[in-house]
């Protein structure tokens, strides 16, 4: 987990932002984006899940590909 050292701004003594060193941020960013690219990765599996699929063994016969 990363951890993070937020500092917050405050207006009328509620916290309204949180500030993060840019270190910080970028390894939330590049967390984000992977979380983003797994959700993808599980939606696609999803959506090809009743397709048939086949080994590279399979696809050189099917090709006529000799090793």
């Amino acid at each position: 987990m990363i951890e993070l050292h937020p500092e917050f701004l405050t207006k009328n003594g509620k916290k309204e932002f949180a500030v993060l060193s840019y270190e910080e941020f970028i390894k939330v960013q590049k967390l984000l984006e992977d979380l983003e690219d797994l959700e993808d990765l599980r939606q696609a599996k999803e959506e090809e899940k009743d397709s048939p699929s086949y080994s590279l063994d399979e696809v050189k016969e099917m090709l006529n590909i000799k090793d």
